[in-house]
């Protein structure tokens, strides 16, 4: 495992350079309607837990408005949808506003597949993941989980199936959680808006 850790960072660097190289008209594009239909940044940053339970800024589209509660994860935000722009829900049901993120993975923050990383004020999750040794390698931009239900799962579910991808972690598990992931995103599998697993919810409504 030791020697594909540094085969999989990598790989990151090389597909994460070739991804801003490819996507920069895409990003731009991007930037360009987020700014047109709402005041504010155009980039959304975050304080997440990265490896080792340290932290790090998370890049995403901006898909909220200004006026969003600070560091309130939106599955405790009343009425969520009153927050989310025009343009944001288009980026969330695509996925799109995750695409900065490739910036976090060129700089060593993320990887490519690994557990999504939590808020950092997500004690229930972060403690969760400890049993599995989930916190002790880099967050991904998609991973086990997110192929497999995604915010539909409750976190015993996700830190569980973090845990799994944790033990089985190789190239051939990256490229099937790889792959799996466009499926999931043109199907919008799993996709809760205003969820992710309550520790003690099934489901969020």
């Amino acid at each position: 495992m030791i020697l594909y850790i540094y085969i999989k960072r990598a790989i990151d660097i090389i597909l994460s350079l070739v991804g801003i190289i490819v996507l920069s008209p895409v990003f731009l594009i991007l930037a360009i309607l987020i700014k047109l239909d709402s005041e504010g940044p155009i980039l959304f940053k975050q304080k997440r837990v990265g490896k080792n339970k340290t932290h790090f800024q998370i890049l995403k589209y901006r898909t909220m408005s200004i006026h969003t509660p600070k560091d309130t994860p939106t599955h405790l935000l009343e009425n969520p949808e009153q927050y989310i722009t025009k343009m944001g829900k288009f980026l969330r049901k695509t996925s799109l506003d995750e695409l900065p993120q490739i910036f976090n993975i060129f700089n060593g923050d993320m990887s490519i597949v690994g557990p999504r990383p939590a808020l950092w004020n997500q004690f229930d999750l972060i403690e969760e993941r400890d049993k599995y040794k989930a916190n002790d390698i880099s967050p991904g931009l998609t991973g086990w989980a997110q192929i497999n239900g995604r915010d539909e799962l409750p976190i015993e579910v996700k830190a569980r199936l973090d845990g799994e991808y944790v033990q089985n972690m190789g190239l051939l598990l990256d490229t099937r959680c790889f792959f799996a992931t466009f499926l999931s995103v043109l199907r919008s599998e799993g996709v809760v808006e205003g969820g992710t697993g309550n520790k003690n919810e099934e489901k969020n409504s």
